[in-house]
């Protein structure tokens, strides 16, 4: 099969229809992933009843899948580098089958955990492969349109997770409750590999990689040590052990990069390609990422606590409530990726963190307006306003952080963006304890739960609006243009300069 790493022109022509079946593989793998971490957060309550899971296991059987996921994102791309990002894919695939089969025939409550943490695992060998499998099959000029499709997955994934968890929960499939959240991965998945293997192009790193074990234990390590603090932080009484764990893991990363330089001075095969950090758009695209992974990580969580403790709606009526902001968000995902990006650049992203944050303080004032008697149709307007902003974002964004990174070290890359997410995501689920549970008294009576929530939620959104601020100032680090959008504005040869020039910067 032709090597992906071979030039936009010999790897698919325009006419290759073979490609774009494999786009929609792998974008379908991504939409499970997403689907498949939020999905969970409805079901709690039936797999509490139905496992007698204390509050610690339904903690892990959230915390397990991120935890894995999160850790192992670096690695698994780099394995796709090495060894073949179909092959790799193709594993993660078979590997998420199994574990969402053993989650969804889970016997007591240790076996999900572990389960679910398979899961994670899996998904972080899968998912890398998606955006790497995408850079090293299109060429520069059709790249965005394929990127504004992944965004507009991605909004329609980040909602309809709870919708397709409620559905399946309340309509209790065969009587079998929470299970068919998990067991509807499978003819997915059996299709996805069996598809795959047929029309997705074989690509790897031309020159021959070895895993660098030493970053792969490094990594792993300063991940946990950062992250499970902040997952069970709460739940434990902020202990002060917590504190120096996340406090190590400066010096656990501070080590890695420090080997993963001497590494690559002696021309061996680094985990991290600390190399494209050398790259402007790269390096600020990840720092973008990660604040605007903070505000998302706070904002999903309040907001489901909001509707279903303090509003006390169904799982049902809560996932349905965010079919406005799916739509808006993977509508307008597509539009800026392929008109709105490529004739004003830079400004699309920015305009987009304002926009998401003026729906934010808009959906403030809707909520002290209405009280609890606020109702679906009244959050309607500031959740559009939301999810455009959100599609001015999300979509364009990935494209800048990949848009110079050289094809060989795209799996490295794509890892890095996802797990950049997971840790930004992971830094806002951990500031929920402080600004929404913060706010909101240890010992209230009934009466008392709902206009608590309401006000907490109020408060966690103000925190929200200030960190799509800084998103919006760190995006003045962003280039204007990204490479391939300047092939429209000035021409192939400029397109190809900016392309050499970010390999000649990577090469020295």
């Amino acid at each position: 099969m032709i090597s992906a790493e071979s030039t936009p022109s010999t790897t698919a022509g325009a006419g290759d229809r073979r490609r774009w079946f494999a786009l929609a593989i792998v974008m379908t793998a991504a939409f499970m992933d997403l689907v498949d971490v939020t999905i969970v957060n409805i079901a709690i309550p039936s797999i509490q009843r139905d496992t007698g899971a204390s509050f610690s296991q339904i903690q892990w059987i959230t915390a397990g899948y991120a935890l894995a996921f999160a850790a192992g994102l670096i690695t698994g791309g780099r394995l796709g580098d090495i060894h073949g990002r179909k092959r790799v894919f193709l594993l993660g695939v078979a590997g998420f089958t199994l574990a969402s089969a053993l989650c969804g025939f889970a016997a007591n409550p240790e076996m999900l955990v572990a389960a679910r943490i398979l899961q994670g695992a899996m998904a972080a060998l899968m998912v890398p492969q998606v955006l790497a499998i995408v850079h090293a099959t299109f060429p520069a000029h059709e790249r965005g349109k394929v990127i504004g499709l992944f965004g507009a997955i991605i909004g329609l994934a980040t909602v309809s997770g709870p919708l397709l968890g409620a559905l399946l929960t309340e309509g209790n499939l065969f009587g079998l409750e929470w299970r068919p959240i998990f067991l509807i991965n499978l003819p997915v998945c059996v299709a996805a590999l069996v598809l795959g293997r047929r029309f997705i192009a074989e690509s790897k790193a031309p020159r021959a990689l070895r895993l660098d074990l030493a970053g792969v234990a490094l990594v792993t390590l300063g991940l946990l040590m950062l992250l499970y603090p902040l997952t069970r932080g709460r739940e434990l009484g902020w202990p002060m052990w917590g504190y120096l764990s996340m406090a190590g893991a400066v010096v656990v990363f501070a080590a890695l990069v420090g080997y993963e330089k001497r590494k690559a001075a002696r021309g061996g095969s680094p985990l991290i390609e600390l190399s494209l950090f050398r790259v402007k758009s790269f390096a600020a695209g990840i720092a973008v990422q990660t604040v605007y992974g903070v505000g998302l990580g706070i904002f999903f969580l309040v907001w489901t606590l909001y509707m279903q403790v303090g509003l006390g709606w169904s799982a049902l009526r809560a996932g349905l409530t965010g079919v406005p902001l799916s739509l808006a968000a993977s509508t307008m995902a597509w539009m800026s990726a392929q008109e709105l990006v490529p004739r004003f650049g830079r400004k699309v992203l920015q305009a987009g963190a304002l926009v998401m944050a003026a729906g934010v303080l808009l959906y403030i004032a809707e909520a002290d307006r209405y009280g609890q008697d606020i109702a679906p149709w009244q959050m309607a307007l500031p959740l559009v306003v939301m999810g455009v902003g959100m599609g001015l974002i999300v979509a364009p964004l990935t494209e800048v952080v990949l848009s110079e990174v050289p094809r060989e070290h795209s799996g490295s890359a794509s890892g890095l963006i996802n797990t950049v997410q997971q840790m930004g995501s992971a830094l806002g689920l951990g500031l929920v304890s402080v600004v929404f549970f913060g706010e909101i008294g240890d010992r209230l009576t009934p009466q008392q739960v709902g206009p608590a929530f309401v006000h907490a939620f109020q408060h966690a959104l103000g925190w929200v609006a200030a960190v799509l601020v800084a998103v919006f100032l760190l995006m003045f680090a962003l280039p204007k243009r990204s490479a391939q959008h300047l092939e429209g504005a000035d021409g192939p040869e400029r397109a190809t300069d900016v392309k050499a020039a970010g390999e000649r910067v990577l090469a020295s």
